[in-house]
């Protein structure tokens, strides 16, 4: 099966570099290009998946478990697709509310693995390790303030003009 190579990115980045910042910007593009007004799109539930861990990563248990019930919800809808993505469902739901009983007992982050299943997307996940220079399944660097804070870091300023843009198109309209 050929897989979108922007969700071969999102899978590199996710148990690679564990950049779930990065994994939620690559995703969103994508769903944004392919289905952006489907809200329950099984797209927006790893967009939600790297969501969470981004926020449990960084303590904030309130938007963690938030963010993974909402992925939970979005992804049950969609089973087929699911597998269809070289992902094995039922261990995916396992892992979900595995992760969601972990933030809710409060417990320490750990990193985990989605459960791929066609070998043909981890030769392609490796290929992208080996050309981004990753370790495919590494551990999170709970020291490195940069992945763990990128959401502070980061660039806003086309965000803000969008932003600011669309709110005169707005006010324009309702003028």
């Amino acid at each position: 099966m050929c897989y979108p190579k922007e969700y071969v990115s999102y899978l590199v980045h996710f148990h690679a570099s564990r950049d779930y910042f990065e994994c939620h910007e690559i995703l969103e593009e994508y769903w944004k290009e392919v289905s952006p007004r489907e809200r329950d799109s099984y797209w927006v539930g790893f967009i939600q998946i790297a969501v969470a861990l981004y926020h449990y990563r960084r303590g904030n248990l309130a938007g963690a478990i938030k963010t993974i019930r909402k992925a939970d919800s979005i992804l049950q809808m969609n089973p087929a697709q699911i597998r269809k993505l070289g992902i094995e469902y039922d261990e995916l739901m396992e892992l979900i509310h595995d992760i969601t009983e972990k933030i809710t007992l409060k417990k320490p982050y750990q990193s985990v693995s989605l459960p791929i299943c066609d070998k043909k997307l981890i030769e392609a996940c490796l290929a992208g390790c080996r050309e981004a220079g990753y370790r495919w399944m590494k551990e999170s660097d709970l020291n490195d303030s940069l992945l763990i804070n990128r959401h502070v870091l980061r660039d806003r300023s086309e965000v803000i003009t969008e932003r600011n843009k669309q709110l005169q198109i707005r006010k324009t309209k309702n003028d």
